[in-house]
């Protein structure tokens, strides 16, 4: 029962990367594109760590984990670039 609930989550999340990368994609401006990115590093992490417990494995998690770490590296050097167009101080 649980594996049926985490296949419709795995392409629920699925259909939200879609609409992630559409709007990387469209994006009418560089913020909005960065929105995007961020989402779909997200959701990214979400359906790994779906896989991993549909799976039942571990090296999913600490891919996620690295995930996530560079998902918000680049969302904070990518919004610091947009604001003041010098990524060094």
């Amino acid at each position: 029962m649980i594996q049926i609930a985490i296949v419709g989550s795995m392409i629920v999340v699925g259909i939200s990367m879609l609409l992630a990368l559409w709007r990387v994609v469209r994006g009418p401006t560089v913020p909005d594109r960065i929105l995007g990115l961020d989402t779909l590093s997200i959701a990214a992490i979400a359906e790994l760590m779906l896989f991993g417990m549909y799976t039942d494995t571990t090296i999913n998690f600490e891919i996620a984990l690295i995930i996530a770490v560079l998902g918000f590296v680049s969302t904070v050097v990518l919004s610091k670039y947009v604001l003041r167009r010098d990524i060094v101080e």
